[in-house]
């Protein structure tokens, strides 16, 4: 019986799929166009060991992605899995790299290339211990602008149509200023190199929406797709995820309505705890699909006013929630996207917020979740 209801999930997403027109427009003249993407998350970046790299990503996922209705997957990079502590490129790591970028063409699947970490700057350092010199350190700075020269030409064979890049995930700069000014200076850089290349850019303090506001855009650039990320309300999305404060939290959750009820709230929040309050700050909200757009609501503005496209890189829900409740969650978030004219990327592929059943135990993937799958890719 198993048997049966996978194969008529897979057969249900491959028929949906095959019905799939790609039919985003695009808005950038080198005719970058993307709409449902997933993120190669865990290969070239926060590589925590779980498979070797040739065989965590090869081309038989690439072809199953093209095959479920994708278009497009983000391939975040790290600057240690990339160059070595010279500024040399590793020609392995370079050779995944590629690899993955001719499957992809094989496939007519787009993809961004996205650097995620350097080693001057990583998005959850404060969480980590570790601090940002990206921002105080002229040589680290300088050492930023050369690795996407580096990167420009390698990648620059590749059709602009194809490929695009995205300049840094999540920074987290003390003034956005800071960011605007290293942002800038990089995007000149590529410039002189690839003036049609389509960059994409995201608003400084976690790519949160609300700061896009804050940007300072190169003059006159159309080949520019706005970034954001979400993963509101996270006392919900990341439900006893070990890496953040939520994991003190020990009562339950639920989508929608509130996140957390006032009796859970009183019962096992404990209130000096301020990392913890802080993170679970608005759990006791009503959670809705309106409640989910404020979050993202000036970025859609923004973007209009802008006429670039708005793009959601990384959204996503640990599923140590109810079943019933992610897919709730996942089903509202797919909608508001189609229905603003989003293009998103789910994370991840393979991983615990993946589209595969995952065995956290053994820190496996396994079999796909077409369920969940027909949900991402907008399938009714």
């Amino acid at each position: 019986m198993n048997k049966i209801l996978k194969l008529s999930g897979l057969l249900l997403v491959l028929a949906l799929a095959s019905c799939t027109v790609k039919e985003n427009k695009t808005m950038n003249p080198s005719g970058f166009e993307i709409k449902r993407g997933v993120n190669l998350s865990h290969w070239l970046s926060q590589d925590f060991g779980w498979e070797p790299k040739y065989t965590y990503i090869k081309k038989d996922d690439i072809r199953f992605i093209d095959s479920i209705g994708y278009d497009h997957v983000r391939i975040p990079i790290d600057e240690i899995e990339i160059w070595d502590e010279t500024g040399k490129p590793i020609e392995a790591a370079i050779q995944h790299l590629t690899n993955c970028l001719d499957w992809c063409a094989e496939y007519k699947l787009r993809a961004i290339v996205d650097l995620h970490t350097v080693r001057a700057h990583h998005f959850n350092a404060s969480n980590e211990g570790g601090t940002n010199t990206l921002w105080t350190d002229s040589l680290a700075q300088n050492n930023f602008v050369n690795l996407w020269a580096q990167l420009s030409d390698i990648l620059k064979k590749y059709p602009t149509d194809m490929v695009a890049y995205e300049i840094l995930n999540e920074a987290v700069a003390p003034d956005h200023d800071d960011w605007n000014k290293l942002m800038n200076k990089t995007v000149a850089e590529i410039r002189k190199r690839e003036p049609k290349r389509v960059i994409i850019i995201g608003p400084n303090m976690w790519q949160i929406a609300p700061n896009l506001q804050y940007l300072k855009l190169p003059e006159g650039d159309k080949n520019i797709i706005l970034s954001f990320h979400t993963y509101s309300p996270l006392a919900f999305t990341h439900y006893t995820a070990n890496w953040t404060p939520i994991k003190e939290y020990k009562g339950t959750v639920h989508y929608p309505g509130q996140i957390i009820t006032d009796e859970d709230y009183a019962k096992y929040v404990d209130t000096t705890n301020t990392a913890l309050v802080n993170q679970i700050a608005d759990a006791r909200d009503q959670w809705n699909k309106d409640r989910l757009l404020q979050v993202f609501k000036m970025g859609v503005d923004y973007a209009k006013s802008k006429n670039l496209q708005l793009y959601c890189g990384e959204f996503g829900c640990l599923p140590t929630v109810e079943r019933t409740d992610r897919l709730n969650f996942y089903t509202d978030m797919i909608s508001l996207f189609e229905e603003n004219n989003i293009a998103y990327c789910n994370w991840e592929y393979k991983g615990d917020f993946g589209i595969y059943f995952f065995d956290s135990k053994n820190v496996k993937s396994l079999e796909p979740d077409y369920e969940l799958i027909n949900i991402l890719l907008g399938n009714k």
